[in-house]
């Protein structure tokens, strides 16, 4: 039949709308009662002007429009919107999208890809205009007025572009000029995927303009224009010296590198710990295994593997508890030296070192150190004694570590088991954020290899310097080019090629940064921007030109402190150099460089400020640490508020001395003005607690070698009272605050502030109340500080001598005097600080308990509150005083004998029911199965120490 073997398909002619000033306008169909336009397009763009033409016999007119990747159609009369509706969804996605809009009868109709459910409907009071259709824009010649729009033209492409059902010819268009159009590519789609290649790193989301593309980098853990550095720290060391203390935190240890971030816990002591836990961290006990049906367990952290590597190579220390029990259990076959239970680390080799040893001796602790129960064996568990023993400690070879796997086979033989507890990974320190290198000539400088960085690249240091100018770092290629440099003392530049011509990224500092402190340079570049920050200044940024190069291409080497001319070099330290996350080993470098030292001294001076409460700031070779002698606060940086509390007795006396007595000083008061000077106070700062039921008494005293003194004291009905005295020839100005008794056995917390002569007090959080004083505002000359009774002789009013007549007997907790801590001082740093303690004195946590541990506390203390010396003018009372305690003490004899008899036979009842119970169960939890070894454990040392306990 009539049949041809060919299909002709039809011609395809796409339209490129290429700027803001395209369009193209295309003849309607007037004189029919209905309008139908249908035409495909495909963009980047959210925003855009796909179709517009008039209202009939009126100024206004409609438009078909691209709003946030929807079409939408607004009719308009003189300025007021008649109807706006919406279809499709993420239509700005570059993919081919039809659109169909049919006007009949008053009734509009807007269709998306031929989608029922893409299309909306609206009702109109007037007929659509139809003599001119523009498409993507309107010709800035004519009436532009319904083109005048917030959301600008087209751009993108067009095509199978129909008009009343018949399809628009494009090419007879260009030829013929039938319609009229501009700034068009005909017969081609000239769209750009902006995201191909995807430029977005760490799984950054791209999305794209005609002109560009975007990169959404949220939840990714980076930031920056393709997602490319890291937002968090790479290790617990470099958040504990921007002042965090302990708790969770995001680390990334190899920073803009391909490895994710990940949650651990960094341990802020003295010593920075990052701790990594895995799934099994619960003792498990082991029966019946045997190298035919051996027990395995895999451990599983919470980081990849790659992400532990990373943080170990980082560290300056790893460790690893495993803690291994065993009865009957060895890890030794010595009949064929093959061992029977064994552990695997990282890399996937087998360990039979254990606990406390070393690699490659397949020895335990006890082993190395000659200390096994059986000496003919190197571990306790080889002894293969019936009764339970353990090889216990820290795998500490990096190497190794950490544990992913341990297999144990020794345990089918008759009472024979063992149990075992993993404890988490933990890591200490950062090798690479102290590693520095101090340059000392201006023609000094390491090299490195080439720097790699195309695409992205970025570059953090720290760096300080008494130079006004210097080059941080170069590196050449034939015509491109990375530099970061000191342009002046305050001003930082930097400057790269990448074929487009010379670019420069500069930020100026209101301070000089040629001040000896550490500063922090952070530089980036990618294929859209380069950035470069100072410290915590405000970045700068500089855009890339569109569709310029983007390849950053360099072949010589990396020089730090200086160029390859040996011009401009830097003099001073640069420290924690890295270049896409990659730390650079400064400090082996300059071992072998003429001109160049590894260290570099001196951390104290910008890092000081760290040490809070009166601190001291210490200086080590890798870094600081804060000294808290003096303080009454602890941890890293002398901020964690430490309750450090003791129990006064009757005659306790505990002095802090300012400074000591000169005798030059009390001969004459000019040479004591001038010479106490540094002693004169105009401002104190006094918080601390207390507890006790006696009174009157002395809470705290500090005295003066001008017979000034400030005295607290607890009048004889329990009200608080202060007492200043700053004028040695008036009486002292005194405040008292009576809330309610203050020796009723609570815990009380008072501060006590004093600016000149205004004096602030705040007791147990109440409102601060506000006082003068009149005596002074100046207290001169201050020599000690004494909590409790007052032993040498002083000068002060009849009050405070009534209340210092028996001191203070009770709890004192965190007492703080400025940034003097005498609590502290004379509990723990006796034999350094200028402290003196008489009496009974102890420490105590008396200043922690509230409530019902308060009062049991209070109990326990109150037969000291009634020990005072014996009134030697009632001897009768004293005789019955004495026999009630003969008959007393022996009642509580006899009472303490019979409790101590219940309580042994109560424990060794308990004993034996835990340990039948433990045999009856056989497999227990996890949580149980420690338990219970422990409470074999303490079985067997019973049945061992028998002799002891029945004797007893």
């Amino acid at each position: 039949g009539n049949m041809s073997f060919s299909c002709l398909e039809p011609q395809v002619v796409p339209v490129t709308f290429l700027s803001s000033s395209s369009f193209l306008a295309l003849r309607g169909t007037s004189g029919q009662d209905e309008v139908l336009v249908s035409f495909q397009f495909r963009t980047w763009n959210k925003e855009g002007l796909l179709l517009s033409s008039k209202l009939h016999q009126s100024s206004g007119g409609f438009l078909l429009y691209l709003s946030d990747g929807r079409v939408k159609i607004n009719l308009h009369k003189t300025g007021r919107v008649l109807s706006d509706i919406a279809a499709g969804a993420g239509l700005n996605n570059g993919q081919w999208h039809s659109v169909s809009l049919s006007v009949k009868r008053n009734r509009i109709t807007v269709r998306v890809d031929n989608d029922v459910t893409s299309s909306a409907h609206a009702f109109i009071p007037l007929q659509i205009y139809s003599d001119v259709f523009y498409f993507g824009g309107c010709p800035s010649s004519g009436n532009i007025s319904e083109c005048n729009t917030s959301f600008g033209s087209f751009q993108g492409c067009m095509r199978h572009i129909s008009i009343g059902n018949k399809a628009v010819d494009m090419i007879s268009i260009q030829q013929n000029g039938l319609g009229n159009f501009s700034d068009l590519q005909i017969d081609l789609c000239g769209i750009t995927d902006r995201c191909l290649p995807n430029y977005c790193e760490h799984g950054g989301e791209c999305s794209q303009s005609w002109n560009s593309f975007h990169c959404n980098c949220a939840n990714t853990g980076y930031k920056g224009a393709t997602c490319h550095y890291p937002i968090y720290e790479q290790s617990c060391e470099a958040y504990k010296h921007r002042g965090n203390t302990s708790g969770f935190y995001n680390i990334d240890s190899d920073g803009s590198g391909p490895l994710g971030p990940f949650l651990v816990y960094c341990n802020m002591t003295d010593a920075t710990w990052t701790i990594i836990q895995h799934n099994s961290t619960n003792l498990t006990r082991v029966k019946s295994a045997n190298r035919e049906n051996p027990h395995t367990v895999f451990f599983k952290y919470s980081a990849s593997l790659d992400q532990l590597q990373a943080t170990i190579n980082l560290a300056d220390h790893c460790e690893q508890e495993l803690a291994y029990y065993c009865k009957k259990s060895r890890f030794l076959d010595k009949s064929d030296g093959m061992p029977l239970s064994w552990w695997i680390g990282r890399t996937n080799e087998t360990h039979t070192y254990w606990g406390g040893s070393l690699p490659a001796v397949q020895k335990c602790a006890c082993g190395l150190e000659g200390s096994c129960i059986d000496s003919q064996h190197y571990c306790n568990c080889d002894a293969d004694r019936d009764e339970w023993t353990n090889d216990t400690g820290f795998l500490s070879y990096k190497d190794h570590l950490p544990v992913t796997e341990i297999v144990i086979t020794d345990t089918d033989r008759p009472n024979s088991e063992a149990a075992y507890k993993l404890g988490p990974l933990l890591c200490r320190g950062d090798r690479t954020f102290w590693n520095s290198a101090s340059f000392n000539t201006e023609t000094s400088y390491l090299h490195f290899p080439t720097f790699h960085g195309e695409f992205s690249a970025d570059v953090s240091f720290f760096f300080k310097t008494t130079a006004s100018s210097g080059v941080f770092l170069e590196n050449l290629g034939i015509q491109d080019f990375i530099r970061i440099e000191l342009q002046s003392p305050s001003e930082v530049a930097f400057s790269f090629d990448v074929g487009n011509g010379p670019s420069e990224v500069i930020v100026q500092s209101h301070k000089s940064l040629n001040d000896n402190q550490w500063h922090y340079v952070k530089a980036e570049r990618n294929v859209k921007e380069a950035s470069l920050q100072i410290d915590h200044l405000p970045q700068r940024s500089l855009s890339a030109p569109p569709d310029g190069h983007i390849r950053l291409q360099l072949n010589s080497q990396l020089f730090v402190g200086g160029t390859a001319s040996r011009q401009k070099g830097f003099l001073g330290c640069i420290r924690s150099l890295r270049l896409n996350g990659m730390a650079l080993d400064l400090e082996e470098r300059a071992k072998i460089t003429p001109g160049v030292e590894p260290g570099c001294p001196g951390h104290c001076s910008s890092y000081g400020n760290l040490c809070h409460n009166g601190g001291k700031c210490r200086e080590k070779y890798s870094g600081f640490s804060c000294d808290c002698t003096f303080s009454a606060y602890a941890g890293p940086f002398c901020k964690k508020g430490k309750h450090i509390s003791a129990y006064f007795w009757t005659g306790t006396s505990v002095t802090y001395n300012f400074q000591e007595y000169y005798t030059l000083a009390k001969n004459s008061s000019s040479h004591a003005s001038s010479f106490y000077a540094d002693m004169t106070l105009a401002r104190e700062a006094i918080t601390f607690a207390f507890r006790t039921t006696r009174t009157p008494s002395l809470l705290l005293y500090v005295s003066s070698f001008y017979k000034e003194y400030l005295s607290v004291i607890l009048t004889r009905n329990g009200d608080l009272q202060i007492r200043y005295k700053l004028d040695s020839h008036q009486d002292p100005d005194v405040f008292s605050i009576s809330f309610k008794s203050m020796a009723d056995g609570q815990l009380q917390h008072v501060k006590i502030n004093r600016e000149e002569e205004t004096l602030f007090v705040e007791v147990n959080l109440n409102e601060r109340m506000k006082f003068i004083l009149s005596s002074g505002t100046e207290f001169n000359a201050i020599k000690s500080l004494t909590l409790g009774k007052i032993l040498e002789n002083s000068d002060v009013d009849e009050e405070t001598m009534k209340a210092n007549s028996q001191g203070f007997v009770g709890c004192l907790s965190s007492v703080q005097f400025n940034h003097i801590a005498p609590l502290k001082a004379a509990l723990h740093h006796s034999s350094s600080a200028p402290v003196i303690v008489k009496g009974r004195f102890t420490e105590s946590n008396c200043g922690t308990l509230t409530g019902a541990d308060s009062t049991s506390s209070e109990t326990t203390h109150s037969f000291a509150d009634h020990s005072g010396p014996i009134d030697e003018g009632k001897p009768l009372a004293n005789a019955i005083r004495s026999d009630s305690a003969i008959i007393g003490g022996v009642i509580a004899v006899v009472i303490f004998i019979l409790l101590c008899i219940t309580a042994i036979a109560i424990r060794i009842y308990k004993k034996k029911g835990i340990y039948s119970k433990n045999e009856a169960k056989g497999s227990e939890n996890e949580d149980s199965a420690e338990s219970a070894l422990k409470s074999e454990l303490s079985m067997q040392n019973t049945a061992n120490e028998n002799q002891k306990e029945y004797f007893f």
